[in-house]
């Protein structure tokens, strides 16, 4: 050995020797006891090289820390290593590890890898810790299929991917202290199903950006349930991820139905467009018509004329024929030649709505992505769609008109900028970033952070199309920022972000590039006239001017971070006018740190020109342009049409028969028919068409036929022309074996695929076939389906078929029936949906995502179709579901946009959860069986007309239900699906608010849209009667029901009494039939039973115990004779007008204190007079009111007077002061005033009141009996419990003639019953006092001792008659027998009311104030005793109290016309 190798050998040895003194191993012995030797530590120093491990060959633990080691090697010679650590160290990549093929744990934290590689062998690692090291992408662990434990904290991993779903057992994983920002990389996580605990952010690491950002835990615990950990914290608990669970259902659901607005408004628009398009096309369809035609009656006359020439043979006639074929043939080559132009405006017309279509349609997607973006960040990332009512719009707005320059576009013919849609992003993650990146530079330098503002700029981006690596640019920029500058440099770019502050400067390479592509496209030769960009925020920094000659790269500009480059330059001189003042601020920028960049604002744009295509919502003017511009082409039509010769028109056949056949055809029999042009006539039937059997060519256009039945068994028929007719189906054609040519053009054919399959029977030999100009369903598919069914067809719509074109179809149309291949080709097997925030169902959402779990069809093992869980058999022209008997394990299924007509075979499915069957032909609801687990069904745009209860009992767990565009008219059986928590029913036939009740039963329904019924447009606040009715609804028709709304429908419609409250309380809608309606304490303040003439048969209303106000809707009723509102707040009849905005404060006081004095005496005149002659009269029906204890102060506010046929009036228990405003009451017989606090009646209180019969005034404040001499026809005062102290008082009861009953009962004046002696004497009439008749004795007694009185004043003896009985005896009681007749009193069974058996219970203790025991005795028997008012109980709850008890209800005041009765004797 050289001096020089022993140099070398040398320093190992003596690593070797320290290795062996670290761990207590005798260097001597080495070579005999290092084979034994299993474990080996070095730490901190001793061992910069991993040398001499070739002396411990069963070594299977070695631990290395804290060493200057940058490589692993030596290891060749340890195969039975199974758990190494090089920690802490100096490693720059992963190596030598070949041959540790044993290796389970192996931990490299701490050093400076890069990369993670050369693990490939190592199958059997279970452990491996690269903390602190600087990887940036997950890599190289494909192979590692046993790796459970996943240590990649304080790296720089920015991404995912799909880089860890082959290591399907691993456990825990650490990702802390990385730079993952986005929730899109956690939810590659979620197939890792063996995942237990996972770090993002921990005590030793910083935080990873998402865990940051909003809802962060949720989404976790939603797309990960299984973790047992989450960044050290136990997330076991059951609970944590059922809220994370019902918290991301809810915001799904928010998103769907956001997801079916911007669906929905893109249906508008369509329609829309639709529209527009059939309006623009109206005219060149009317000009095709008339033009083709006079060219098929031109064609008929030339054939005609050549007919004629041929047969003739004098040259005379020759050339007449000649001279007038050359004249035709002129008109007919003019005519073709404007059919021609109206062909062509009609494809154009055609191409212009397809464009904007396809406008629309772009602007719907991106909508829908920019929905699920939000949707899969967790509201991280939102768009705010702006307005004119925000501040930011508006600035924005102004910024860009301010940085737009038309001059910039005049080589364009570009006069103006239409700004269509400006939505502002709002990118938490983005902000954070920009924000981050701004304090650093702050850190670094002063000046800078002192200028922030002026640093910082708005400048545009749009896309470069030729150079743009994504798909969709704008959206990738919305979602992660812009690309790094080695990204643009990679695309061909400058190495920097390229932004302008000039919208012409940003834009012109999309418009250069759009510019070239439609270089052949003339349809529209302004392919950039719409467009999008993005206003960024900018921090400019320290920023420079670009250098000619250099590169734009940060390493030449390195104190730079940005520069600019302005548009005088050679670059832009070609862009702008040369005179234009906006050259010289327009600026290209170039920002070298993409952080610096953060998009706010994303702009839908259009440019102007002068020729601006019209749109739907195009102006007058440019509809004037398009009107001259028509005015000259009918110009041009009438000028061809006129041409000579003008041919005279032919008599129209209205009916077929032989005869006129034969004339037609210049034949003398059928059978010499060959060639029947029966073109221009009104036929619509072809009854003996089929006896011409010879027929060879059969013209029929331009009649009025709409079946072509008659058209059977001809045998010989080639060509057939029914063009410009009404056939609506070819059902009836047959036997048409020779048929070679077929013209279905300018007919009302719509299905398409029984129309071909007539034609395929019948039509063996057809060639040729035209079917344009057809309103076919589903337009987009007609080609291919009636190719696929009429294989011999050469041309279609004129056009030759090709063959590629022919095996396309035929292989569409081989699909249309399920089988081994179909079910292989759109099947799964997945046992769980998976857990991603989406918009799609479950179906779609596992067809994008899982791959087609069969390889090759013929390896299909027994039994196989059991597995399948998923089949989505969308667009596969099905007609029935057949051929799946045996998916016994079905669990999603989708079966839209088929021709499907009946819902079959769901029996075999019992496992089903979600089934759609969108766009096919079925009409109505069919399911035979119960399946329990199916929760979403969705059927839109079918031909449903109703919903079966029945069927929807079989769905006992529906959750989500959507049967949008059908024809459904009513909700009924949709309160069968009590666990309905979505309901989508738009764009039906539903038009009245009772079907709204069938939902009301659905306490869960959260989602409802109803949007395009006829009830969302009819209904008067709509919204706010949908929320108060479904108080648990959180969104409707698309829009989140605000608090706001609640407390506006609670505002407007709580206590509301509609026609839908009665229906719902009595449970049907017969309200034709209804008599009596009774609904007290139901909480009603306002009525509004429209249409009254729906309630034209009811006669009672009870309404007492509620919260009115107003008689309300009440008024309208027409025939309304009782009316109970007692215990309600009745102010007036009608509700209280508003107190006018022009009046003062002082005004408004004084209207409001009754008592104040001020203008009191006008207004009250003003009242009295329009209440006599202005005001009309109301409820001329109503006899019988009743309005107790409502808190009544004023009669006049009331306006009682206007209820002129009144009878009977209740007013007990109010706070009525004065008794006024009755004046119009001059039919009344009965008012009861009892417990009110009238003090005295004035001059008019009773005025107009003669008929009056019956008068309570008891137990209010009366002292004098004043005023009532109008009352001429009363029979009955009760004035009981008042402070009547004077017996004159009574006396003045003489005014009464008629008064037959008085009661005076607990006044002052009835102390000791005293006043009787008074009252016998001086009311004669009265036959009834204190509930005590007035006897015979008792008149005669009076008299006596009247008599007696006035003797002993003149000095007369006393004398005693014999026989009379003393005057002292026992109150006799009323009796019932003893009465007259009288009115019906009727009142409610209330203890309260004065007017039951117990009218003077409450108020017992005033007995007490009675002097004297007679007095006593008599009070407690007249109210402890039978009443006077005998007692029936009606059906309404109420009592009735009549003295008329052999009288009928409607008879009770028949005497009113007539003489009063007299007075018993």
């Amino acid at each position: 050995m050289t001096q020089r190798e022993q140099q070398r050998l040398n320093p190992d040895e003596e690593i070797i020797k320290e290795l062996c003194v670290s761990n207590g191993v005798s260097y001597e012995k080495l070579s005999q006891e290092g084979s034994e030797i299993m474990d080996l530590e070095m730490f901190f120093s001793g061992f910069p090289r991993m040398v001499g491990l070739s002396l411990f060959p069963g070594l299977s633990r070695l631990t290395i820390v804290g060493q200057t080691i940058n490589v692993i090697q030596g290891l060749e010679c340890c195969p039975l290593l199974k758990a190494l650590w090089v920690v802490e160290c100096r490693l720059n990549e992963i190596s030598g590890l070949q041959n540790c093929l044993q290796l389970q744990k192996l931990y490299l934290y701490d050093n400076n890898i890069k990369r993670i590689t050369n693990l490939e062998m190592l199958v059997n690692l279970h452990v491996l810790w690269l903390n602190k090291n600087q990887i940036s992408e997950i890599e190289g662990l494909s192979s590692l299929v046993n790796l459970e434990e996943l240590h990649l904290a304080d790296n720089a991993i920015e991404t995912l991917g799909h880089r860890l779903d082959p290591n399907t057992s691993l456990q825990n994983l650490n990702l802390s202290g990385n730079k993952i920002s986005s929730f899109k990389e956690l939810t590659h996580l979620t197939r890792l199903s063996q995942l237990r605990e996972l770090s993002l952010t921990d005590p030793q690491s910083s935080p990873n950006p998402v865990c940051l950002q909003y809802n962060y835990y949720t989404h976790v615990l939603y797309h990960m349930p299984h973790l047992q950990r989450l960044d050290t914290y136990d997330v076991s608990m059951k609970h944590l991820t059922d809220a994370a669970e019902s918290t991301v259902l809810k915001k799904m659901m928010y998103y769907t139905m956001r997801g079916r607005c911007a669906q929905r408004q893109f249906e508008e628009l369509k329609a829309k467009l639709r529209q527009h398009k059939k309006d623009q096309i109206q005219l060149p369809e009317e000009r095709i018509w008339v033009l083709s035609h006079t060219l098929r009656n031109l064609e008929c006359e030339l054939s005609n004329i050549q007919g004629a020439g041929k047969k003739s043979g004098e040259p005379e006639d020759s050339d007449i024929c000649s001279d007038r074929e050359q004249k035709l043939q002129c008109k007919l080559d003019a005519v073709r030649d404007r059919l021609k132009i109206w062909e062509q405006r009609l494809k154009m017309l055609e191409a212009c709505y397809q464009r904007d279509l396809a406008l629309a349609s772009d602007r719907k997607e991106m909508m829908v992505h920019l929905l699920l973006l939000e949707l899969e960040t967790v509201g991280n990332i939102r768009f705010e769609e702006g307005n004119t009512n925000d501040p930011w719009f508006t600035s924005c707005y102004d910024l860009l008109l301010s940085r737009f320059c038309a001059l910039d576009y005049k080589t364009h013919h570009i006069n103006g900028i239409k700004i269509n849609r400006i939505m502002r992003i709002h990118n938490q993650a983005l902000r954070l970033r920009f924000q981050d990146k701004l304090h650093f530079l702050n850190m670094e330098s002063s000046a800078i952070s002192q200028n922030n503002k002026r640093h910082t700029e708005y400048l545009f981006y749009v896309p470069d199309p030729e150079h743009s690596c994504e798909g969709d640019e704008i959206l990738h920029i919305t979602e992660t920022g812009f690309k790094t500058a080695d990204s643009y440099k990679a695309l061909g770019r400058e190495r920097a972000v390229p932004l302008s502050n000039s919208v012409s400067v940003c834009d012109r390479l999309r418009m250069t590039f759009l510019q070239k592509t439609s270089e052949s496209n003339t349809a529209e030769p302004l392919r950039f006239r719409h467009g999008q960009l993005i206003i960024s925020k900018v921090f400019l920094g320290r920023n420079a001017a670009v250098k000619e000659g250099v590169p734009i790269d940060c390493k030449y500009y390195p104190r730079a971070n940005s520069v600019y480059l302005s548009t005088n330059t050679k670059l832009h001189t070609a862009l702008t006018a040369p005179d234009c003042d906006c050259r010289q601020r327009q600026k290209l920028w170039y920002i070298f740190d993409h952080e610096l960049v953060l998009p706010e604002y994303l702009v839908d744009f259009e440019y102007i020109t002068q020729d601006t295509p019209e749109h739907p919502s195009s102006s007058d003017s440019s509809t004037a342009v398009a009107s001259s511009e028509s005015l000259a082409e009918l110009d041009l039509d009438e000028e061809a049409l006129n041409m000579e010769p003008i041919l005279k028109p032919h008599p129209k056949m209205l009916s077929l028969d032989e005869k006129s056949i034969l004339t037609v055809a210049r034949a003398n029999v059928l059978s010499q028919i060959t060639v029947l042009n029966l073109h221009g006539n009104s036929l619509n039937k072809l009854s003996e068409i089929s006896r011409i059997t010879a027929l060879q060519r059969l013209t029929l256009s331009f009649n009025d036929l709409t079946r072509l039945g008659d058209i059977s068994h001809m045998p010989n028929l080639e060509y057939l022309d029914v063009s410009f007719n009404r056939i609506s189906t070819l059902e009836g054609l047959r036997g048409l074996s020779r048929l070679k040519e077929l013209d279905l053009r300018w007919n009302q054919l719509t299905c398409v695929r029984d129309d071909m399959n007539v034609l395929r029977k019948h039509t063996p030999a057809l060639l040729r076939l035209d079917t344009r100009h057809n309103p076919w369903h589903r337009h987009e598919c007609v080609r291919m389906v009636i190719l696929g069914r009429l294989k011999t067809l050469t041309h279609l719509d004129d056009i030759l078929v090709m063959e590629e074109e022919a095996a396309a179809a035929a292989q569409m149309a081989a699909r249309s029936r399920i089988n081994q291949a179909s079910l292989v080709a759109h099947s799964w097997i997945d046992s769980e949906r998976p857990r991603s925030l989406s918009l799609l169902s479950s179906v779609h959402l596992l067809t994008q995502m899982s791959p087609s779990p069969w390889k090759h069809s013929h390896e299909l093992e027994p039994g196989w179709t059991a597995k399948i869980t998923t089949l989505n058999l969308d667009g596969q022209q099905l007609t029935r579901l057949s051929n799946l008997d045996q998916l016994v394990n079905l669990r999603w299924a989708s079966f839209d946009n088929n021709e499907l007509s009946h819902i079959e075979g769901l029996e075999h499915w019992p496992l089903l959860e979600e089934l759609s069957l969108n766009c096919n032909n079925i009409s109505r609801l069919e399911v035979s069986c119960t399946l329990q687990r199916l929760t979403r069904l969705s059927i839109n745009s079918n031909h449903l007309q109703c919903l079966d209860g029945d069927v929807l009992d079989r769905l006992p767990n529906l959750h989500f239900l959507s049967v949008e565009d059908n024809i459904i008219s009513s909700l009924h059986g949709l309160q069968r699906s009590r666990l309905l928590f979505e309901l989508y029913i738009g764009n039906n036939d539903i038009s009245t608010t009772r079907e709204i009740f069938h939902l009301k039963t659905l306490s869960s329904l959260i989602i409802l849209d109803l949007y395009g019924n006829l009830l969302v447009s009819k209904l008067e606040n709509y919204r706010i009667y949908m929320v108060f009715h479904l108080p648990s609804l959180r969104a409707l028709d698309g829009v989140a029901v605000e608090v706001c709304e609640s407390e506006a429908a609670n505002e407007v419609f709580e206590g509301r009494l509609t026609a839908d409250m009665v229906a719902e309380k009595l449970g049907h809608t017969n309200y034709r039939e209804l008599s009596e309606l009774i609904l007290q304490s139901s909480s009603i303040r306002m009525v509004d039973l429209a249409p009254a003439d729906l309630f034209g048969n009811l006669r009672s209303i009870n309404l007492e115990h509620n919260n009115l106000t107003s008689f309300s809707g009440l008024i309208f009723l027409p025939n309304i004779k009782m009316l109970f509102l007692n215990y309600n707040h009745i102010e007036s009849i009608l509700p209280r007008q508003k107190v006018q905005s022009h009046m003062s404060n002082k005004q408004i006081l004084h209207h409001k204190v009754t008592s104040s004095g001020y203008g009191q005496q006008n207004s009250r005149l003003s009242r009295e007079g329009e209440s006599r002659d202005n005001q009309e009269p109301l409820m001329p029906s109503l006899e019988v009111l009743h309005l107790g204890h409502n808190g009544i102060s004023s009669l006049l506010t009331l306006q009682l007077s206007r209820l002129t046929n009144l009878r009977a009036l209740f007013l007990q228990g109010n706070d009525i002061s004065q008794v006024d405003g009755l004046e119009g009451l001059q039919r009344l017989l009965e008012l009861v005033l009892d417990r009110n606090r009238i003090k005295s009646l004035n001059e008019s209180s009773f005025r107009g009141q003669e008929v009056l019969m019956d008068l309570r005034l008891a137990e209010n404040r009366i002292r004098e009996l004043n005023h009532l001499q109008p009352l001429t026809g009363l029979r009955r005062l009760f004035l009981d419990m008042n402070k009547i102290q004077d017996v004159s008082e009574l006396e003045k009861l003489e005014v009464l003639p008629s008064l037959i009953e008085l009661s005076v009962a607990g006044n002052p004046v009835s102390r000791r019953s005293l006043h009787r002696q008074a009252v016998v004497l001086h009311l004669y009439s009265l036959q009834v006092l204190d509930g005590i008749t007035i006897t015979l004795e008792e008149r005669t007694r009076a008299e006596l001792l009247s008599n007696e009185a006035q003797g002993s004043s003149s000095g007369a003896a006393d004398m005693t008659l014999p026989g009379l009985v003393p005057l002292m005896t026992r109150p006799v009681p009323l009796r019932r027998s003893s009465l007259n007749p009288g009115i019906h009193t009727l009142i409610t069974d209330q203890q309260e009311d004065t007017h039951d058996k117990g009218r003077y219970k409450k108020q017992r203790g005033g007995v007490s104030l009675l002097r004297g025991l007679q007095n006593d005795v008599s009070f407690r028997q007249m109210r402890g005793a039978s009443s006077h008012y005998p007692t029936v109980l009606q059906p309404t709850g109420h009592r009735v109290f009549s003295i008329f008890p052999n009288s009928d209800l409607d008879s009770r005041y028949q005497f009113h016309g007539g003489p009063r009765p007299k007075p018993p004797l």
